[in-house]
């Protein structure tokens, strides 16, 4: 008797349990940024001066719209503590924070920088954000964290807020321990504690989303009564009443949130493309967080941006396409009809996470002294800088312009490029460069080392040739240090060569072990 025939294997069941895992693999990532954002969006809400709701509104379809032409695969999307402070200086001369017109106010500065990033990215000028140089943007993002914990603390202490401006308020509630709430101080500290110790647990360990929920369950438990939430009302279609009136004094506003709020995520991505090995599109990627602000303007949110924390733990948790924004959009979207249950929270909660999440932002203060060893003329730029940006707060957009200013004045004359050459062979690939390495030249030698390593994914050993550059200035140092991370991240070995003699000592003193083969 015959035996039958063994039965064929399903020859595309590979092929399905791949997509499976794929897909798997896109939801948790997801929904991990996703139970991050939630709680960070009510506290960014906060920030910015509009009612903690908003955030979910900002959180939800930004995403989601910018995923399309997001280009990197990791970037997350939402509100970011820099763009909230932006918010807050740009409006705050304009109408009372929490107003139905500042809510408005809000929704309308959104349009207007996704507006101002979709026309420059249409013209290809994603490269624009690189003219920030870097002692500004220390200078800045120094002054900008102390500014946004001066903001938090008074709520971190449970004390009312009083004194003149951001400052005045802090110092005020600082030396008058008598109006501290002890409940609310022990949940910040709580707070503090869980979503700083958190990474110590898991790398992907939610501590924000674990420090949310035992606030919101001992608030509940217990009847805490101090300042919370608050009432969320039902999520609605937005009716925009846009005062279109106050457009003209947004502008100015707008394209420095545009600008400035820009800086992080073209970092992000170009590092992570870099390590990735693949090109990193700067205008795709201001094209995409344009939209997500016209989104987040059009649903009644406020300014938004990339987030560096939660666009590495989307990398960690798995991420490998831009559905994960996707998914992280609809997922805030979906939990929309529940926020309800947030009103107990803590405003001490959300004030720990604001300050929990600018630690890093805190900790570049002792990068000020390592400029004033470097460079004197570039130390009174981030110093000057660090000084008006505290001084003129809340508009703190000011004082970026007067630092450029400044900083422009020290170095006029430069060439705006430097030449590039790139050799592979072997799989050492080796960059020559030519003509002057300043910051307004820096970026594109890191675009150029990125389209390298994208176009050479099997290089080994990265060789950079200094002997053509007439000079390079800090800001050039930091980007030669920058580069030299970046490859050792990809993998690759490095060596730095012929360094002009004038500038040996700049270069050893910034670069430090990075540059050492």
């Amino acid at each position: 008797m015959e035996r039958p025939a063994a039965p064929i294997g399903d020859a595309a069941a590979p092929i399905r349990s791949s997509r499976a895992r794929a897909v798997a693999s896109e939801l948790i990532a997801g929904l991990s940024v996703a139970l991050v954002l939630v709680p960070q969006s009510l506290a960014y809400a906060e920030l910015a001066g509009v009612p903690a709701h908003l955030g979910l509104y900002a959180s939800a379809l930004a995403p989601i719209v910018a995923a399309p032409f997001a280009a990197s695969r990791y970037l997350q999307t939402g509100p970011t503590a820099m763009t909230s402070l932006l918010t807050l200086g740009a409006l705050s001369a304009l109408a009372t924070a929490g107003s139905v017109a500042y809510v408005q106010l809000a929704a309308l500065l959104a349009l207007l920088v996704g507006i101002i990033r979709v026309v420059l990215g249409l013209l290809r000028g994603g490269a624009v954000a690189n003219f920030l140089s870097q002692p500004v943007i220390l200078g800045f993002t120094v002054a900008a964290a102390t500014l946004i914990f001066a903001s938090q603390l008074p709520a971190a202490l449970g004390a009312p807020r009083a004194g003149d401006g951001v400052l005045g308020a802090a110092w005020t509630a600082l030396v008058n321990p008598r109006a501290w709430d002890g409940r609310s101080v022990a949940i910040a500290a709580g707070t503090l504690t869980v979503v700083l110790g958190a990474q110590r647990v898991h790398r992907l360990f939610p501590g924000v989303l674990a420090a949310a929920v035992g606030s919101l369950t001992y608030s509940m438990t217990v009847g805490f009564d101090g300042p919370t939430v608050g009432q969320v009302p039902a999520p609605t279609l937005p009716t925009l009443e846009l005062p279109l009136a106050s457009a003209p004094y947004l502008l100015l506003p707008a394209a420095l949130i545009a600008l400035v709020g820009f800086a992080e995520p073209a970092a992000i991505g170009r590092t992570f493309a870099s390590m990735d090995r693949r090109r990193w599109d700067a205008d795709g990627a201001m094209i995409s967080q344009g939209v997500a602000n016209l989104a987040s303007g059009l649903s009644g949110g406020f300014p938004v941006g990339a987030s560096f924390s939660r666009s590495a733990l989307a990398r960690m948790a798995g991420a490998k396409t831009r559905l994960t924004g996707v998914v992280t959009g609809v997922a805030v979207l979906l939990f929309l009809p529940a926020a309800r249950i947030l009103a107990p929270l803590p405003k001490a909660t959300l004030a720990a996470i604001v300050i929990a999440s600018i630690v890093g932002l805190l900790s570049r203060a002792r990068d000020l002294p390592d400029v004033a060893r470097a460079s004197g003329p570039q130390a009174l730029v981030a110093s000057g800088t660090f000084a008006l940006t505290l001084a003129l707060a809340p508009h703190v957009e000011y004082a970026v312009l007067l630092g450029l200013a400044c900083r422009s004045r020290s170095t006029c004359g430069g060439e705006l490029t430097v030449g590039v050459e790139h050799a592979f062979e072997a799989g050492k690939l080796t960059l020559r460069l030519q003509g002057v390495l300043w910051f307004a030249s820096a970026p594109f030698v890191g675009a150029q080392l990125n389209g390298a390593l994208a176009a050479h994914p099997e290089a080994k050993e990265l060789v950079l040739q200094l002997g053509g550059l007439g000079r390079v200035d800090y800001t050039g140092a930091l980007a030669l240090k920058s580069l030299l991370e970046e490859a050792r991240a990809a993998g690759l070995s490095v060596r730095l060569l012929d360094v002009p003699p004038q500038s040996v000592q700049l270069v050893e003193r910034v670069c430090g072990d990075a540059a050492a083969p």
